[in-house]
């Protein structure tokens, strides 16, 4: 008796685990790629007792109220001559995402990218300060093996040179990158964006080379916007919102370590109408799903009873409810193949056939 609950208890383990990664990926789509997400956003400041780091001037931290920890964190500085608040989007953008972001300010407004580099890096040592902080609302919140970085223009060469400074960066988001003939021999997945019309940073001479100097080795993308100018990745907002789905599915697929954006990402950058170049060499794992593996097909889907299951060969089945529970089982045998749910009240069930799950819909 023992060991058939075991069993029991390991099967449904097992089941509710491919049912979780099955679910989990059904919710994230391009919609889910919405400004703002889902999450209710805060703000810390010094005046709430934020570190005041010695390489950059002034921060602001957006972070998630109402999702769970741990976070992982992105840190980004703005260009040349420019204030926090050119870049000052990103921030509610992230957070309403589950991402704490950090966004500095300059010691100098013409501080160059190597000096944007230093404060990149120690804004990520105030998110680490910030995890240990007894007051802080993030104490003990932050997931520091996932921290990125990015910045715009000057700031995104300095995004690129901190992750050559610091190779436990998990992620880069260069917007718009200033950095003429870059080192950039760093492992961080980089997204790189542009502009076709930037006259500021022409793509030819910045963001090309970027991607070029960065190693085939590491994962890398270029996604240059149709008309853009040099401030068209500013904001999540840039070519009709594709910077905001394209740097939001790169941090979660590398940084956050969600494969289940591997597919919307890639099927999102091929042949994009709204990119006028897109330059790609990165490897992730296509999850398996239903949709994508599977030769049984069940219908109709929603049913009011019966489901009529195709497959070739003869197989056992199990109904599962949303909590795990056997609900049905038997036998499938026959050329008419078929599932009664007659018996079950209106609600959403998992069906278990050959080692796949199938998520059906019962009505009343």
């Amino acid at each position: 008796m023992r060991e058939l609950y075991t069993k029991t208890v390991v099967l449904l383990a097992l089941f509710l685990a491919t049912t979780t990664v099955f679910s989990q990926c059904e919710e994230i789509t391009i919609g889910s790629l919405s400004n703002p997400g889902i999450y209710d956003v805060a703000t810390l400041t010094e005046a709430d007792g934020l570190r005041n780091g010695p390489d950059y001037f002034g921060a602001t931290v957006y972070y998630p109220t109402n999702a769970t920890p741990p976070y992982a964190s992105i840190a980004i500085v703005p260009g040349f001559t420019a204030s926090p608040n050119s870049v000052e989007a990103w921030g509610p953008f992230y957070a309403s995402h589950g991402i704490v972001t950090i966004i500095i300010g300059t010691n100098s407004i013409y501080d160059f990218p190597e000096a944007r580099a230093e404060a990149l890096l120690d804004a990520l040592e105030t998110l680490r300060e910030e995890n240990t902080r007894n007051a802080s609302p993030l104490l003990g919140a932050i997931d520091e093996d996932k921290f990125a970085v990015s910045g715009h223009s000057m700031g995104g060469g300095g995004a690129q040179r901190a992750a050559v400074l610091d190779n436990s960066i998990k992620g880069v988001v260069a917007l718009c990158p200033w950095l003429p003939n870059p080192d950039l021999d760093h492992s961080s997945p980089v997204v790189i964006f542009s502009g076709q019309d930037d006259t500021v940073a022409p793509p030819g001479i910045h963001a090309n080379i970027h991607y070029d100097n960065t190693p085939n080795s590491t994962n890398k993308l270029l996604f240059e916007i149709e008309n853009g100018n040099h401030g068209v990745a500013n904001t999540p907002e840039g070519g009709n919102s594709s910077v905001g789905k394209v740097a939001l599915s790169w941090f979660k697929l590398y940084v956050d370590q969600n494969d289940c954006y591997c597919s919307l990402l890639t099927d999102y950058v091929q042949d994009n109408p709204l990119a006028s170049n897109i330059e790609s060499s990165f490897e992730c794992e296509v999850l398996d799903t239903q949709e994508n593996i599977s030769q049984t097909i069940l219908y109709p889907n929603p049913t009011r009873g019966v489901v009529n299951i195709s497959l070739q060969q003869d197989a056992f089945y199990q109904v599962y409810s949303v909590l795990g529970q056997l609900m049905l089982s038997g036998e499938l045998k026959g050329n008419l193949k078929q599932i009664d749910l007659s018996s079950l009240s209106g609600n959403m069930f998992y069906v278990r056939i050959n080692n796949e799950t199938f998520k059906i819909a019962k009505t009343r």
